[in-house]
């Protein structure tokens, strides 16, 4: 049902922030406004195609282009938009950012792109980058992307020329990173259970069924003494999974630091939706034990 709600409040975008966007482009030049208007249609068409066709791309273009939009509506209130269109625009906008980060869009689209008999369920994403770094990002892939351009448009060629060589490279620097969050999930497959993290393990990691012990919901923001909290900071709502014996794990290298490798009998994970994945687990053999 969300998926479906996001889908209807993402085709009538047009409509309902639309009038917004044309109020403001009124005033600009006729070549840069026939480019940003191309810009708003194109990016509007590729978040569309996503929620009809879920997959980890398509999570990181709604979640890209949706805060754009908000953004986007925003600046036309601030830059003068009648209240009724600026208003409309901004809860719109808002709804369908919200909408894109919802755990059963994440889900569609991480198992839209699954092999075979695997359930993929999405970890959630770290509360330091939700609130920080990722906002950041997405605001340097919106100016990146279009500021260069929308000057040439405008004949300010040596800037235009300029702003679109540094804001490309850091487009293309940028969007890898903001990928990578799509890209985190903990997979159930036939034989057991694989971590696919970036961000703290060097490379997805099997876990065989006969190897473990047991799953169980983690409600403590603190994880188990001797524990591998793989959690980055979302600590409500976790999942541990308990070892049959002890087991060596690679990190991920961070900034510096190189890959270390850690041993533990122990694990603790943030899928975005911990009772379905605890229920499949169970339907898949693995033990689940009570909360612990």
């Amino acid at each position: 049902m969300t998926i479906w709600l996001l889908r209807a409040v993402w085709a009538t975008l047009p409509l309902t922030a639309g009038p917004a966007a044309a109020e403001v482009l009124r005033s600009w030049a006729g070549p840069p406004r026939t480019l940003a208007a191309a810009i708003l249609w194109a990016a509007w068409a590729a978040g569309l195609l996503a929620t009809f066709a879920p997959r980890p791309w398509g999570l990181t273009v709604t979640r890209t282009a949706g805060p754009l939009f908000v953004a986007a509506a925003l600046a036309a209130v601030v830059d003068g938009s009648p209240a009724m269109p600026g208003a409309g625009a901004v809860a719109a906008t808002g709804l369908a950012a919200l909408l894109s980060g919802s755990p059963g869009f994440g889900l569609a689209c991480a198992n839209g792109a699954a092999y075979g008999d695997e359930s993929r369920f999405p970890l959630k994403t770290p509360p330091p980058l939700f609130v920080g770094v990722l906002p950041v990002a997405v605001l340097v892939v919106g100016a990146g992307a279009v500021s260069g351009p929308l000057l040439l448009a405008d004949r300010r060629w040596l800037a235009g020329a300029v702003l679109t060589v540094v804001g490309w490279a850091a487009v293309g620097a940028t969007v890898p990173m903001i990928h990578r969050l799509s890209r985190r999930w903990v997979v159930l497959v036939p034989a057991g259970l694989v971590i696919a993290d970036p961000l703290t393990l060097a490379d997805p990691t099997l876990f065989p069924r006969e190897r473990i012990r047991s799953v169980a919901s983690c409600a403590a923001p603190r994880a188990p003494e001797g524990a591998l909290d793989l959690r980055l900071g979302a600590l409500r709502d976790g999942v541990t999974v308990t070892l049959a014996e002890e087991a060596t794990l690679l990190r991920a290298a961070r900034l510096r630091v190189e890959a270390l490798p850690f041993t533990t009998d122990t694990l603790v994970v943030a899928p975005v939706a911990p009772e379905a994945f605890l229920a499949e687990a169970g339907s898949r053999r693995i033990p689940v034990a009570p909360a612990g």
